[in-house]
């Protein structure tokens, strides 16, 4: 193989996979302004489009469709770099109470990402239908992340024995969710540090054994 020639191609194929990925952001972050200036439902994927610099076609081409602009900018806020340093912090540990603690760590990470990056949308869009119906599918996505945690509770036999395991993944659920971070930290101006320490010791005393 002609070296000169395979290293043209991999550095080509470096600067349209480049450029790509530039496109998308692109895409994402005029996606949010408008969002967040005008509602969800009132945007079209022109607007987006005219904004980004880019084709409608090209929108179509990587998105797909409203919808799937919304789920990218849901996952890069809930799941961005945040939501990945704490989940790293489960990673080797064993002891199925302490992970059950950490996961005030996790919801603190998501919560926090998304009041930043997200906040704007949620006011200009709270009663879009396409809002709704992507925050009930990260919500069964969280609901599935946290069930291993309470299996391994259960294995242990530390699980409160008051408490199915079905009636102790739908309390985590609740005591992590969005509202419950809301009324305490945004509406009730604890700190972050303050909401991540209540809810580990609150998940401990009301989940375990």
């Amino acid at each position: 193989m002609n070296t000169s020639t395979s290293g043209k191609r991999l550095y080509t194929s470096s600067l349209r996979t480049e450029s790509a990925s530039r496109t998308r952001d692109r895409i994402l972050e005029a996606s949010k302004t408008l969002f967040g200036a005008d509602g969800i439902d009132k945007v079209k994927i022109a607007d987006i489009a005219a904004k980004a610099g880019v084709s409608a076609s090209a929108v179509y081409a990587i998105y797909k469709s409203k919808d799937g602009i919304l789920r990218a900018l849901m996952e890069q806020s809930l799941f961005g770099s945040k939501f990945q340093e704490a989940q790293k912090m489960l990673e080797g540990i064993d002891d199925p109470v302490k992970l059950v603690e950490l996961t005030a760590n996790v919801s603190r990470a998501i919560y926090e990402s998304e009041s930043v990056d997200l906040g704007l949308l949620r006011h200009s869009s709270g009663f879009s239908p396409a809002l709704h119906r992507m925050e009930q599918e990260f919500e069964q996505m969280r609901f599935a992340m946290q069930g291993d945690r309470l299996r391994k509770l259960e294995a242990a036999g530390k699980l409160r024995q008051t408490l199915t395991l079905e009636a102790a993944r739908r309390v985590m659920w609740t005591l992590t969710s969005r509202d419950v971070y809301r009324m305490l930290v945004q509406d009730g101006g604890w700190t972050a540090d303050c909401y991540q320490k209540w809810l580990s010791i609150t998940l401990r005393e009301t989940l375990v054994q």
